[in-house]
Parts: C-alpha cells; structure tokens; sequence
C-alpha cells in the first residue's frame, strides 16, 4: 500500500513537469529557439501543414509555404535580438491546445539603425500530430497605445 501510494505522490509531482512539455508552450519553447536563431525552416518547423499564422499588421499565411516566406520575409529584414514571452497560459484536452499571454521582441534591422521593440499578445492553437505538438493557428497582435489623456477644462 505504501508503494502505491508513494507513486502516486511522484506521478503528481511530476504532473507540473510534464504540461510544460504539452500544448501550445512546447511549441512556444520551440519557435523561440528558432526565433532567436533567425531560422525560418525551424520557425516554419512549429507549424502543421494547413496551419494560419497571422502576424502583426499583416495578411494571413496559410499553410508551410506561405508560413516560411513570411518568416523569411521577416528574418531577411530583422535580426531577433531578444524574443520575451509572458503572462503565458494554456489549456490542453487531449491532443488540442489553446495558448494565450504576451510577447515582447526585439529586432534589429538589418539595413542598420535603431533596434525596434515589439510589444504585443498572442493566442495560438495546437494539435499533437504524430507525437509532435504543432500549432493549426497562431495570430499576434500589437499591443495598443495607451489611451490618450482626458481633456482638461
């Protein structure tokens, strides 16, 4: 009796552990890795095949070849010099995911100049397709201006 009950308390603990490694935040740890690594094929990787992507201020890509020409696009332009994710949460039943939290990155421009920093939130959706969690859509948005002062009499 003991034994069982001690691996229940181990299984428990490790409960925590193991839904990092599911859902939208696997994908997450994966598409920061390539991010920071300026690599499309990688970034593209994260995505399944008729996948959405929707990144700020631009039209939808729909599927791997559209994904990879917009992250080419991107890191063509850019170098990534810091990609920050926060406020992160998800739910996972069975092999669906959703995400959601926030996003912060840093690009540098490539033609030079001042790096620019991007401050935005996310909410993402993933399926587990052959062992591998992969998101089906994922759309950021920037973050608003801050709403402008009232007026004063």
């Amino acid at each position: 009796m003991r034994r069982i009950l001690l691996g229940l308390a181990l299984a428990a603990l490790a409960l925590p552990a193991l839904a990092q490694d599911a859902g939208t935040q696997a994908v997450d740890a994966r598409w920061k890795k390539a991010m920071l690594a300026g690599d499309a094929a990688a970034a593209t990787a994260c995505y399944a095949s008729d996948a959405a992507l929707w990144f700020p201020d631009a039209a939808e890509a729909r599927g791997k070849d559209a994904i990879l020409k917009a992250y080419q696009g991107l890191f063509g332009a850019y170098t990534i010099a810091d990609v920050v994710i926060s406020n992160a949460a998800q739910e996972v039943s069975g092999d669906i995911s959703a995400g959601w939290g926030n996003f912060m990155m840093k690009l540098q421009p490539k033609k030079g100049g001042d790096a620019l920093v991007m401050k935005g939130r996310y909410t993402s959706a993933a399926k587990k397709i052959g062992g591998q969690w992969l998101y089906i859509a994922d759309h950021a948005s920037a973050e608003p201006p801050p709403p402008a002062a009232p007026a004063t009499k």
